[in-house]
């Protein structure tokens, strides 16, 4: 298997997340992926895909990825059903911390109960 094969599920997740300025190349035996995500919590799933392929340290793949945004951790858009402590949990794992998201969106939020689909809500840096 090549290693552009190899990585394909970490060049589609990079599709799917619309990263900017792409650029795969193949080297020798290793790949090289270049881009630019819209946030950390973006940049964070793409390594977390690199490393569920090639492990915790690859020596195949070498990735430099930047981001347009580090003033948040992530932009969420509320789905039906959503609460802010469902919306802790996937980001943090914990849905207690909820309480720093609706901290970080007083200007939209007035009840951490009261949430809406399409809110667009900060998800601070913790």
């Amino acid at each position: 298997m090549s290693v552009k094969a190899k990585y394909q599920p970490v060049l589609d997740l990079g599709e799917q997340l619309g990263i900017k300025d792409g650029n795969v190349t193949v080297e020798g035996d290793t790949l090289k992926v270049k881009g630019e995500a819209n946030t950390p919590y973006e940049k964070d799933i793409l390594w977390d895909k690199i490393k569920e392929i090639g492990g915790e340290h690859p020596s195949d793949i070498k990735a430099n990825i930047t981001v347009s945004d580090d003033s948040v951790y992530h932009r969420h858009t509320v789905k039906s059903g959503e609460s802010l402590s469902k919306i802790a949990k996937h980001y943090y794992g914990d849905p207690m911390k909820y309480k720093e998201i609706f901290s970080a969106n007083t200007n939209v939020l007035s009840n951490p109960d009261v949430i809406h689909p399409d809110q667009v809500l900060v998800i601070p840096k913790l």
